[in-house]
């Protein structure tokens, strides 16, 4: 994991399990996502994230906070995927982490469902 932290020295996002269904921006191997970048002020873009993210039919949110979103993403067949944004303002980033909770293969939906959410985030 990459060693972006928190003041308490807690790491942003999890790691990554070593089965291929899970992103993240942290990672240092196949697992590496982009984090979601942005110009301007913060909170506004991570209200803007917060706001596309609860216009999506697959996603719930569970937890949100001024920097932290929790979510969960349900896919066609009804899996749940966990999703967690975490706002990293002094890199201008939202970093993020998207994982299947259960089996190995996710056929690359955690990395194809971020890269939408990167889309419609950049529109």
């Amino acid at each position: 994991m990459a060693s972006i932290v928190t003041s308490d020295a807690e790491p942003l996002l999890p790691s990554c399990p070593s089965s291929p269904n899970c992103v993240s921006s942290l990672a240092t191997d196949s697992h590496f996502i982009e984090p979601l970048g942005y110009t301007g002020d913060a909170p506004a873009a991570f209200a803007r994230l917060r706001e596309i993210l609860g216009r999506r039919a697959d996603t719930r949110i569970i937890a949100a906070d001024e920097a932290r979103l929790q979510v969960e993403f349900r896919t066609f067949l009804g899996f749940v995927d966990d999703g967690l944004f975490v706002l990293d303002s002094s890199h201008d980033v939202i970093q993020v982490r998207s994982a299947a909770r259960v089996g190995y293969w996710d056929l690359e939906k955690n990395r194809r469902r971020m890269e939408e959410i990167r889309a419609q985030f950049l529109q």
